[in-house]
């Protein structure tokens, strides 16, 4: 297998319309916010000083990443695995940050770029209680891009469609997952797992 390199790039796609150019915007407009509002669910990428690149789900209630401004977003951080890879890069890395949302039943996605801060304000935190606890720290994402994506590639997945969706049970609990990978911990079943996510959302 060879690898591709720039020029056969050029070769394979054309070059896009200036539409698809003009799309990327500078800030948050009114159909950005209004998505940002409706979403429950994003993928933040950050980017480590060593150049590795990490994407970890986010997720709450609908509008849990608050619109601050036409370049501020905030998102609160709940309780995780305490890896914090995301936030180590964030803090060690490049800064950049890239956030893609989702809307269920919607196939378009929203792309937010910037550089991201850290903050453990106690009036922020105390501001940003959700599930009954507050968060133990908050994203600041100084927004520069924010761009649509077309709902191609969730429409090619059937992603919102009942068809496509497999039931729990045809994978093993992630503590399962977890214990045969590592023969560490007790393994749970998925009703124990789910009970203490439960728990600890």
């Amino acid at each position: 297998m060879t690898d591709l390199c720039a020029e056969d790039l050029a070769a394979i796609y054309p070059k896009p319309t200036p539409r698809v150019i003009a799309k990327a915007r500078p800030s948050i407009d009114a159909h950005a916010k209004k998505f940002i509002e409706m979403s429950p669910f994003c993928v933040l990428a950050t980017s480590g000083a060593d150049g590795s690149v990490d994407a970890s789900p986010r997720g709450g209630s609908i509008g849990f990443v608050h619109v601050a401004g036409p370049n501020q977003l905030l998102m609160p951080d709940r309780s995780g695995n305490n890896r914090i890879d995301s936030f180590k890069n964030v803090v060690e890395g490049s800064g950049f940050v890239h956030l893609l949302f989702f809307v269920p039943g919607i196939d378009e996605t929203l792309r937010v770029g910037g550089r991201g801060t850290l903050s453990a304000d106690p009036d922020l935190l105390a501001a940003m209680v959700e599930f009954g606890k507050p968060p133990r720290a908050v994203l600041n994402v100084a927004v520069s891009e924010v761009y649509f994506h077309c709902g191609k590639a969730l429409m090619r997945s059937k992603l919102w469609s009942p068809d496509v969706k497999v039931q729990r049970s045809v994978m093993p609990s992630i503590s399962q997952v977890i214990h045969d990978q590592t023969s560490l911990g007790e393994p749970e079943g998925q009703d124990a797992v789910e009970a203490r996510y439960k728990t600890q959302l």
